[in-house]
């Protein structure tokens, strides 16, 4: 089969971009699109940090009657590619008919492009900027209708990825747990012991601003991540960033911080899971998009919260903060009754304290995805990601 792989320029490529998922997943009833304008996002320069340093391509595969039949991005950003032994470079939003030389002839262009700039390998699927976002290929849990801005796609692309010469480079699970499961011993044990540490106290941010919430997550934020590899601060600007793009979505009675005396040492940030909206707007957040929006806003559709991020600063882990928020949640939170369950975002198979928290919290692995790394140097040793905490 002949392919012609087409660089996307102009903004009749860009709606043929995102009208192929649709015509690829039509008979999938679980599928719901990521959004348009979550997606033009990541390529558009005066939004994207990442473009400081960097630059992003996305092409189209024809077959040869013409008809789109793949797509893909390829970037890099120098910082990021230089935190890794060799630079690494990435791609994503990767979909593909089920023909692996087409998916072949898309991973072609990804690595040709990244060599011509100086990489020596690429991780996929991923995406480019957060890791919170459109990161990894889902290998399990098909099944799950897909979750906010976490990658779903046929179980078909694995072997694409395997046959290409794609290794792991680390495994990604999303946990499930229901909200009105009661806190393990470990917590409540732990939470109690916690009472009677003068200065010490959980509550949600309800009534507190947003530019104090952006403080206090990136004291928390930067504390916590600082020994995770690749890990470059984060600045208040990009706080205050999250905090303003979380305004129209978040209840503020499901995030929660723990502080000691008055200083952020811990937070459990909750959204409400916004597929569960999102799946009436098609992709596409319009006028009639943000009309559907609000409309379900005002309903409280979302019967499931999703935690986006959880952290506690070094001086504080394994003294029982974790313990703490959990119970506030179920004091707290639980018997509002809106909320049936909790989806956790992805955790890395690297990160192994929180893998025990999930663990003790009974929580329940409900889709793995792998973020590949491929090594343009074929006699190059391969090696995974490294283990955060002890094994």
């Amino acid at each position: 089969m002949l392919f012609t792989v087409e660089k996307v320029e102009n903004k009749a490529q860009i709606r043929r971009f995102h009208a192929l998922p649709f015509k690829l997943y039509k008979r999938d009833s679980l599928w719901i699109p990521h959004l348009k304008q979550d997606v033009e996002k990541v390529f558009d320069a005066s939004k994207n940090k990442a473009f400081r340093g960097g630059e992003a391509v996305r092409w189209l595969l024809k077959d040869a009657s013409g008809q789109d039949i793949g797509r893909v991005a390829a970037f890099y950003n120098q910082k990021t590619a230089k935190s890794f032994a060799q630079q690494t470079g990435g791609f994503g939003f990767f979909e593909c008919i089920d023909n692996q030389d087409a998916a072949f002839a898309l991973f072609d262009a990804c690595k040709q492009w990244l060599q011509e700039r100086g990489m020596e390998a690429m991780d996929g699927p991923i995406n480019f900027g957060e890791k919170n976002a459109f990161w990894g290929l889902l290998v399990d849990g098909f099944e799950h209708v897909p979750a906010y801005q976490i990658n779903y796609n046929p179980s078909y692309y694995t072997s694409f990825f395997e046959a290409y010469g794609f290794k792991t480079y680390y495994e990604q699970y999303v946990f499930w747990r229901r909200t009105d499961a009661p806190a393990q011993e470990i917590f409540v044990r732990k939470a109690e012991m916690l009472k009677f540490v003068e200065g010490f106290e959980v509550r949600s941010v309800r009534r507190v601003s947003e530019a104090q919430l952006a403080k206090d997550f990136l004291a928390v934020y930067n504390e916590a991540w600082g020994n995770h590899a690749g890990f470059s601060p984060m600045k208040l600007a990009q706080a205050q960033a999250i905090m303003k793009a979380i305004r129209p979505v978040k209840d503020p009675d499901i995030s929660l911080f723990a502080f000691y005396k008055g200083k952020p040492i811990g937070f459990y940030i909750n959204l409400p899971e916004l597929n569960q909206i999102f799946k009436h707007v098609h992709g596409n957040l319009n006028l009639w998009g943000k009309l559907v929006f609000l409309w379900h806003k005002w309903r409280r559709t979302p019967h499931t919260m999703f935690g986006i991020v959880f952290g506690i600063v070094p001086e504080w882990q394994g003294k029982g903060v974790e313990g703490a928020m959990i119970k506030y949640a179920e004091d707290h939170i639980v018997p509002k009754g809106q909320y049936v369950d909790t989806i956790l975002t992805w955790i890395g198979d690297f990160n192994l304290k929180m893998l025990r928290i999930c663990e003790n919290l009974n929580a329940k692995k409900q889709r793995t995805l792998i973020t590949y790394r491929y090594l343009f140097d074929r006699e190059k040793p391969f090696e995974r990601h490294p283990f955060i905490g002890k094994k």
